[in-house]
């Protein structure tokens, strides 16, 4: 008889259903949009990264078309060898100039960049310190670098500083050399609680310590800055910040992610970044549309507009009905409930009620953290909102999380 070698990961899927932590894949049947059809049902979505409603947006869907019909639907090799178009080079120099920086490198994922850019730049002879909150991939991308890192506590600039003097003063291996790049990295909005990062005040300290700073901007392209350009442009800080990571996947609504910062980083990481060498190039509909997404988000400004209007009120909304979301400053808004079972079953209750809301639990977040983690977007009607939380306050009084 013949042994399955894979067996023991029957028994760690039982576990996880038993620990109410397994979590299926739901099936989307339409559109991208404010209302999905999903698993077969019509639901509000306060699921979706989409925040500008560009992924459905009339401009976006005829960029996309036009390029398949100039270009073919794929590039048909990676960038290095045949599959650099006139198209990618175009987005590359639209976000360059968006982003106020010398130059842009696009990848296929927000995570991609990160996997690729810092072990690119890092090595033994450097330090890489990081904020103990910030994404998986930045904590993967460390992971796949030679160089020491340390952790610095969330948003607490003390804790950088003391971090950077130490770093500075002793040097490496406590040696006294120095070490070659210092370099500071944060998420710009952190994706599950919703905060920003203090930007302004990690840029004065690493300047002290003469460290670089890399920010990770996929929840704040598109979302924070004038017309979206993210975290930096909005704190005023264009030109003393070495890299930006962003995506293309969220408010952009298409796919990918980008690496922005100077020309020599951009070729350092065209000739040695693995997720750059190794991965075909995008669709040109994909370029073409990020394209137009950057023009969108100069030319409409209301979308913008009614992004930041509808999380003010939601924010508000769920407040007054007495709910726990933590202290979110962007449309990212958790409801936090702390136990994963109850999280989870307020969750199915809602997709009852008809809103798709995700149940975020352990090991995503502490234990005694879980939450229905809810985004709201420019797409969404006062209609749809009233809707969402007319249901969040039934289910809330069913399950005894507010006051009935």
């Amino acid at each position: 008889m013949q042994v399955n070698p894979l067996a023991f990961l029957d028994d760690e899927l039982a576990a996880l259903r038993e620990r109410h932590l397994y979590r299926p894949l739901r099936v989307m049947s339409s559109a991208q949009g404010p209302i999905v059809s999903l698993d077969d049902r019509r639901v509000i979505s306060l699921s979706s990264n989409d925040y500008l409603g560009l992924s459905h947006h009339p401009r976006m869907k005829r960029a996309a078309i036009e390029a398949v019909e100039q270009y073919g639907a794929g590039s048909g090799a990676v960038r290095t060898i045949a599959g650099t178009m006139t198209v990618h080079e175009a987005l590359e120099a639209d976000l360059a100039a968006f982003k106020h920086v010398e130059a842009v490198l696009t990848f296929q994922s927000g995570f991609a960049c990160n996997t690729g850019v810092i072990p690119t730049i890092t090595g033994e002879t450097d330090l890489i310190v990081s904020d103990e909150l910030n994404h998986a991939s930045i904590i993967d991308g460390m992971r796949l670098s030679k160089a020491p890192r340390k952790v610095f506590k969330h948003a607490d600039m003390a804790s950088l500083r003391e971090v950077l003097a130490d770093a500075t003063e002793h040097g490496r291996d406590g040696s006294g050399e120095p070490y070659r790049l210092i370099l500071v990295v944060t998420d710009g909005v952190f994706s599950m609680d919703g905060d920003i990062a203090p930007l302004a005040e990690i840029v004065e300290v690493a300047e002290a310590f003469g460290a670089a700073v890399m920010v990770d901007d996929a929840h704040a392209s598109g979302v924070l800055g004038e017309a979206g350009r993210g975290s930096v442009n909005h704190f005023g800080l264009d030109g003393r910040v070495a890299i930006q990571v962003g995506t293309l996947s969220k408010a952009v609504g298409v796919l990918g992610g980008y690496v922005a910062g100077s020309q020599a980083l951009r070729d350092i990481l065209i000739q040695r970044a693995r997720p750059f060498l190794f991965s075909t190039s995008h669709p040109p509909s994909v370029a073409a549309s990020c394209r137009e997404a950057i023009r969108i988000m100069q030319e409409e400004p209301e979308l913008h507009d009614r992004l930041w209007s509808n999380t003010r009120r939601f924010k508000a909304e769920l407040g007054r009905l007495g709910f726990d979301i933590g202290h979110s400053e962007t449309p990212i808004t958790p409801v936090i409930l702390g136990d994963s079972e109850t999280t989870i079953r307020f969750s199915d209750r809602l997709f009852d009620e008809g809103v798709f809301a995700t149940s975020v639990v352990f090991p995503t977040v502490a234990l005694d953290r879980a939450r229905i983690r809810t985004i709201v977007t420019a797409a969404h009607t006062d209609e749809l909102l009233d809707r969402a939380l007319e249901a969040f306050d039934r289910v809330g009084r069913e399950l005894g999380v507010i006051a009935g």
